[in-house]
């Protein structure tokens, strides 16, 4: 994953930190977050931290779009959050991934329609708050647009921790570019001229560049 390291250091801590420090861990009485929520436009690599930290981790992954919970039968997204969390306790060391939060998270009282989505959202804080750690369950979630979530999903002991996924700097498309590149020959231009030249591409129009490149190749 190119780019995102004060992302990539946090999650680094969640792995790391219970096998090397579980002593210091235990004596300071030190509480792993629960989940995390990322933001940022589409493309910026958002879904792929997920799948890099069920790698890297070795934990199972349940990755859903938020819209798909949603049911209209009654207390029908409600059971189908229980049904997510129980499959990932029972997968348990698991992380849950929810992409596209916003859909069944949005800030109650919002919604003209019914009052499905907040209880939509009381069934998803009542679950969080019965998750343990990441030795158990974690969560990470994901939107486009973080001010629609309802602000108590945010809050210590929730999705505790929250980072901003920007488009990439000029560093980090050249890390994009090179992990894309990777064992390629590249004529005439330069890693960093194509970085230069590619000002608010996300990472997922980067790697579309790279494999049009190698198409007409």
């Amino acid at each position: 994953v190119g780019g995102l390291a004060e992302v990539k250091k946090e999650l680094q801590r969640l792995i790391e930190w219970p096998t090397k420090y579980a002593l210091e861990m235990k004596q300071l009485r030190l509480r792993q977050p629960k989940g995390m929520l990322l933001y940022g436009p589409p493309g910026c690599g958002k879904t792929l931290i997920a799948k890099a930290l069920a790698g890297e981790s070795g934990c199972n992954l349940l990755a859903i779009k938020g819209p798909a919970l949603l049911n209209q039968m009654l207390g029908g997204t409600e059971a189908a959050i229980r049904n997510l969390f129980e499959k990932a306790r029972q997968a348990a060391p698991c992380i849950i991934f929810l992409d596209e939060i916003d859909a069944i998270a949005p800030v109650r009282g919002t919604s003209t329609s019914s009052d499905a989505l907040d209880r939509a959202v009381g069934q998803l804080l009542t679950e969080i708050d019965g998750v343990q750690a990441l030795s158990d369950v974690f969560v990470l979630a994901a939107t486009n647009r973080p001010e629609l979530v309802d602000p108590a999903l945010l809050r210590p002991g929730r999705l505790d921790l929250q980072h901003d996924v920007p488009f990439p700097d000029e560093h980090t498309r050249k890390e994009i570019f090179a992990i894309h590149l990777h064992g390629v020959t590249i004529a005439d231009i330069s890693i960093e001229t194509l970085a230069a030249l590619t000002e608010d591409y996300s990472g997922a129009k980067i790697e579309w560049l790279c494999t049009t490149a190698k198409k007409y190749a």
